[in-house]
């Protein structure tokens, strides 16, 4: 069995048993909104990676991704369900698929939980040290990095984005993923996976439409460290990048 490529034969499990399984029963959660203080912090992180890379944004081609990131990644809204919904597909598709073919899946997941922490940190530092209650500042942002004093685990923030910006680039090429996908649309929407579903094929769509996704998740990287290190070297405009 090739662990990295899903066979048909693997599909064909996969798929039967999205439609049969009953352990596999949507299990709703409660989605109470996010709180005034992390909605701030995340309306804020998406409008600075929304100025930081305002040219891919506007690019034809990189424009669909960027939308991607900034809609249903770093968008102030709660994904309580969508993130319940990863985990338990993930955990089910590692009984019939090898591990090696849904590892993007595993590091997407791994990214999630390490984001939330990071963030959950920031958001302490900013609220609880600095008295941020309303608007944050480039200034009490960068502040707030540096008073949690965790530069490696944010390096490693935006190595992990690449490495599976990197994985789902990979994936997009096998038509085998695009057909799957698409025949999991019916029986994961009839059991009330709509939501993980709609959030799997629009970064499907993203991906694919890039056409390689190599100069787009290189220029992140760049941009991305740059401003980690310029924020760590108390730099007066560490949001600013060169081109």
């Amino acid at each position: 069995m090739n662990d990295e490529h899903p066979s048909s034969r693997d599909a064909a499990r996969l798929l039967a048993a999205l439609r049969h399984r009953r352990e596999l029963s949507h299990r709703s959660v409660e989605e109470k909104g996010l709180s005034a203080e992390k909605a701030m912090l995340r309306a804020w992180q998406s409008q600075r990676l929304a100025r930081t890379h305002a040219d891919l944004l506007a690019s034809p081609r990189y424009g669909p991704a960027c939308r991607f990131f900034l809609e249903d990644i770093y968008a102030p809204k709660d994904f309580s369900q969508r993130n319940q919904d990863l985990i338990r597909m993930h955990e089910f598709m590692l009984r019939f698929l090898p591990a090696g073919v849904i590892h993007t899946l595993t590091d997407a997941i791994e990214l999630n939980s390490l984001t939330e922490e990071l963030d959950e940190r920031l958001l302490s530092a900013l609220v609880e040290q600095l008295g941020v209650r309303d608007n944050i500042t480039p200034a009490q942002y960068a502040e707030a990095y540096r008073i949690c004093d965790n530069y490696d685990d944010r390096l490693r923030q935006i190595e992990m984005i690449v490495q599976v910006g990197k994985g789902i680039d990979r994936l997009v090429r096998l038509p085998l993923v695009g057909w799957t996908l698409r025949l999991a649309r019916g029986p994961a929407r009839r059991g009330g996976w709509h939501q993980l579903q709609d959030f799997l094929e629009r970064g499907f769509r993203a991906f694919k439409h890039m056409g390689g996704a190599g100069h787009f998740l290189q220029t992140i990287e760049r941009r991305e460290k740059q401003i980690l290190d310029q924020i760590f070297a108390g730099a007066a405009d560490p949001f600013r990048v060169d081109e």
